[in-house]
């Protein structure tokens, strides 16, 4: 073949290359296009590509293993530094006549240098890019350095956002720790000071208990809110007996309520469902209808089979509609009321409850909404849940 043909075909490769560049944000991605794709178009034996933190005080090594996977690993400290050519501006330098047949492309961006590309060795001729190849590596490297610019920035605004709603979720869990603590050490100090009645020994030891079970909530909401999706692990179940046992739950765990249960699914119908998640979900959501309702008080629990509209055409849903007998939600936090943090005219939690419910059931592909006030004019918070009901024999998949 000619080598006009050959040469024409590698410029519309790196072409295509700079373009795909500004489609790929991900490191995996660029790794990809910059050590296998790039290296492939010029004819290289290798590709390592350095990258280096925003203060250039380390560098860390990019590489794909046989599975296509991102490796990092802590680079050779003499990489590069013997590279025959540099490509600077386009510009193609050969810096040593004896050096390794390598071609070094620094990655520059806004900021300055983000890493170093290097490819070899090289198996073209002499000279490996005419000027129209080293201009086109250059937009690639520039657009590429912009890329891993951007998915820095975004990290460091990630991980300050993180901190940010640590620091808060540490406020909020200070804030309402000392409720439940004051109650525990107040009871504990008239215990040992002897002298109480077997009785009301008995009932101060039950508030203590009652609290660090109200400490233990507020911790685990606020481990489970921090922690984001994770696995789902499907249990097919027969869903008359799950929802029984979800009711049951309730009453056992929350002393005071009284669920007053409307079901009608079709016996042994069952579902592919992490039982545990959706255990917390109802909990937290009854959790907050038994504050509401001052401590005490009846919960309406309703259970459907229904057909509802999805992403993917109809598809049958487990529904569940928990209502509750309190005052409702506050007009003020109705568009809110899922949001991390958000509780109005409550003395406990700390305003995960209704946010990490809603993480639970998302993770499965429902959804969770607050229904709108009755028509028929009584109050109280209306809860609808419904979970797409999956394949019985599904097992464990990533949320």
């Amino acid at each position: 073949m000619p080598v006009f043909s050959l040469t024409s075909r590698r410029r519309a490769t790196l072409a295509a290359l700079a373009e795909r560049v500004l489609e790929t944000p991900d490191r995996l991605g660029l790794t990809r296009l910059l050590t296998v794709d790039l290296r492939e178009a010029l004819a290289a034996d290798g590709a390592s590509l350095l990258l280096s933190d925003r203060r250039l005080e380390r560098f860390e090594a990019l590489s794909l293993d046989a599975d296509g996977h991102l490796q990092v690993r802590r680079p050779d400290p003499n990489e590069g530094q013997h590279a025959r050519f540099l490509l600077s501006e386009g510009q193609l330098i050969e810096t040593s006549p004896h050096g390794a047949s390598e071609l070094l492309v620094p990655l520059l961006a806004r900021s300055g240098l983000v890493g170093m590309l290097l490819l070899g060795p090289l198996r073209t001729r002499r000279r490996p890019l005419s000027d129209a190849e080293a201009r086109l590596v250059s937009l690639v490297a520039a657009r590429a350095a912009l890329a891993f610019e951007n998915a820095a920035y975004q990290k460091e605004l990630i991980e300050s956002e993180r901190l940010a709603a640590l620091g808060t979720m540490a406020g909020m869990l200070v804030h309402d720790f000392r409720g439940p603590m004051t109650v525990i050490r107040g009871w504990a100090e008239t215990l040992l000071a002897g002298d109480v009645p077997p009785a009301e020994a008995a009932e101060r030891a039950r508030a203590i208990v009652e609290a660090v079970d109200r400490l233990e909530r507020m911790t685990g909401e606020t481990l489970d809110f921090a922690r984001g999706a994770e696995k789902l692990v499907l249990r097919a179940v027969p869903l008359g007996l799950l929802v029984a046992e979800l009711a049951a739950g309730v009453e056992q765990e929350l002393p005071g309520l009284t669920v007053e249960r409307d079901f009608e699914l079709p016996g042994g119908r069952r579902g592919a469902i992490d039982v545990d998640k959706l255990r917390r979900a109802v909990s937290n959501i009854a959790a907050n209808a038994r504050d509401a309702m001052g401590g005490r008080g009846r919960l309406h629990l309703r259970a459907r089979i229904e057909t509802l509209a999805g992403p993917d055409g109809p598809r049958e849903h487990l529904v569940l509609v928990i209502a509750d007998e309190g005052p409702g939600v506050p007009e003020a936090i109705r568009d809110s009321v899922f949001e991390p943090f958000v509780t109005q005219g409550k003395k406990r939690g700390t305003g995960l409850g209704l946010a990490v419910a809603r993480r639970f059931v998302e993770d499965h592909g429902g959804r969770l909404e607050l229904l709108p006030n009755s028509e028929s004019g009584a109050s109280g918070a209306r809860f609808r849940l419904a979970l797409p009901l999956v394949s019985a024999n599904a097992g464990e998949r990533p949320s």
